[in-house]
C-alpha cells in the first residue's frame, strides 16, 4: 500500500483553473465524463494508432489504446491503494492531442510547425493544450490539476526503468516540451508505465497479424521473461511493477524485466516501426499533410474571416474550417494573442478518415463536374461531337 497525499497535497491536485463546485462523482470520475463527452475523445475511434487499416477491425485504434492503458493503470492502483479513479481518467486523456495518422503523422506535424516557426509538435504537451483551451470552443475541459498534470507527462515511448512522482506542483502553462517531465503523483507514473505496457504487446500482435513479422520470432528474453502473447506479457508486467512498487523506489520494472522490456522494445522499433510499410505510409501522408496545410494557409490568406469566400468553394472542408475559425479566431486572441498556431492546429485534430476526405476534397473538385453537366453548351457540344 502506497499512502502519500496530505490534506494540502490532496487539494492542491484536486484544484481547477476555475472554480466549481464538486457533485457526488467526486473530482476525478468527473474528469473521465467530461473526457468521455468530448469531442476530441469521439475523435479517437478514427485515429491510427500504429497501422493504418480502417478497413480491419480488430487492427488497435488510438480509442481502444486509451482505452486498454486506462483498464491496466487502474488495475495496477487496485492492490497499491492508490485512486484509481485518478488513473482512469488520465489513461482516458492521455492521446487527446494526437495527431492522425499515429506517431508518422506526428513527425509530418511537428516538421510543419518547426517550418514554420512554430517549435517542435509533441502529443503529449498538444493533449494537455486540447484539455485546457481546444476543447468546446476555447474554453477547454476544466480538468483537475492531477489530471493536467498526467497527461502532460505521460511519455510512455520514452522507456523507463522505474520513476518516483515529484509529489510538487508547478505551472503547467509553462510547459513547451516533454523532454525531462515526471508526474506529479503516483497514478501519473503508473499511467506512463501503462502506456508502454499496452502498445508493447498490441502493436506486435497487430504487426503479426497484418504478416510484417513472417518468419521473425521474439527475442528469447521476452518469450521466457515476459510470455508470447499479449495478454500473458501484460499479466507479467503490471504483476512486476505492483511488486516492486513503494514509497521509497516509486513506481517501476524490477531488473530482469526491464531487460526484457528493452529488448521488446527493439524488436519493435526494428521489424515495425522502422519497417518499409510504416516508410511508406511517412512519403504518402507526408504529401497528404502537407496539401491540407497549404490549402488551408491559402484560403485563410485569401479568405481571412470572410465566410462567403470559404462557402465559394464548395467542399466540407472549407466550410467546416470556415465555422472553425468563427468560433476560434476570437478565443486564439484573446488567450494567445496570435491567430498562428490555429491551421496547425486544426490539422493535428483531424481524423484519418477525415484528412483523407479532405484531400480528396481538394484534387477532385467535384461541383466543377457537376456544373459543366449542368451547362446545356457542354451537353450540346458532347452531342454535337458523337
Amino acid at each position: 500500500m502506497i499512502e502519500y497525499m496530505d490534506k494540502d497535497l490532496e487539494k492542491a491536485l484536486q484544484s481547477r483553473r476555475k472554480e466549481r463546485t464538486e457533485d457526488s462523482r467526486g473530482p476525478f470520475y468527473r474528469d473521465t465524463t467530461a473526457i468521455i463527452h468530448s469531442s476530441p475523445f469521439r475523435r479517437l475511434k478514427h485515429k491510427t494508432q500504429v497501422f493504418f487499416a480502417p478497413s480491419n477491425d480488430h487492427i488497435c485504434t488510438r480509442m481502444e489504446h486509451v482505452l486498454h492503458v486506462a483498464s491496466i493503470a487502474s488495475s495496477i492502483c487496485r492492490p497499491l491503494g492508490l485512486d484509481s479513479e485518478l488513473a482512469w481518467a488520465i489513461g482516458m486523456g492521455h492521446d487527446l492531442g494526437h495527431t492522425p495518422f499515429g506517431h508518422v503523422g506526428e513527425r509530418i506535424i511537428s516538421k510543419l510547425s518547426e517550418e514554420r516557426g512554430l517549435g517542435k509538435f509533441e502529443h503529449e504537451v498538444n493533449s494537455l493544450r486540447v484539455v485546457d483551451f481546444l476543447s468546446e470552443h476555447g474554453k477547454g475541459l476544466n480538468l483537475t490539476y492531477a489530471v493536467r498534470d498526467g497527461i502532460v507527462c505521460h511519455n510512455g515511448e520514452k522507456l523507463s526503468k522505474r520513476i518516483r512522482p515529484t509529489l510538487c506542483i508547478r505551472d503547467l502553462d509553462g510547459i513547451t516540451e516533454r523532454e525531462g517531465l515526471v508526474p506529479a503523483t503516483y497514478e501519473g507514473a503508473i499511467v506512463r508505465f501503462s502506456d508502454s505496457i499496452a502498445y508493447l504487446g498490441r502493436d506486435y500482435e497487430d504487426a503479426y497479424r497484418l504478416g510484417l513479422l513472417k518468419g521473425k520470432e521474439l527475442p528469447a528474453i521476452v518469450s521466457e521473461r515476459l510470455g508470447k502473447t499479449n495478454g500473458a506479457i501484460i499479466n507479467t508486467l503490471v504483476q512486476d511493477i505492483i511488486a516492486g512498487a513503494s514509497e521509497e523506489d516509486g513506481i517501476g520494472f524490477s531488473h530482469d524485466i526491464f531487460e526484457a522490456v528493452e529488448a521488446f522494445s527493439a524488436f519493435n522499433y526494428e521489424n515495425i516501426y522502422r519497417s518499409d510499410i510504416l516508410n511508406g505510409y511517412t512519403r504518402y501522408f507526408t504529401r497528404l499533410l502537407r496539401l491540407i496545410t497549404d490549402y488551408l494557409e491559402e484560403l485563410y490568406s485569401s479568405y481571412g474571416l470572410d465566410q462567403k469566400g470559404y462557402i465559394s468553394e464548395r467542399n466540407m472542408l472549407a466550410a467546416g474550417f470556415s465555422n472553425h475559425i468563427q468560433t476560434m479566431y476570437p478565443m486564439y486572441m484573446e488567450k494567445e494573442g496570435s491567430d498562428r498556431r490555429m491551421i496547425i492546429d486544426y490539422v493535428a485534430g483531424m481524423t484519418d478518415n477525415f484528412a483523407l476526405d479532405a484531400a480528396n476534397e481538394i484534387l477532385k473538385p467535384d461541383h466543377l463536374n457537376e456544373e459543366i453537366e449542368q451547362n446545356v453548351t457542354g451537353r450540346w457540344f458532347d452531342a454535337a461531337t458523337r
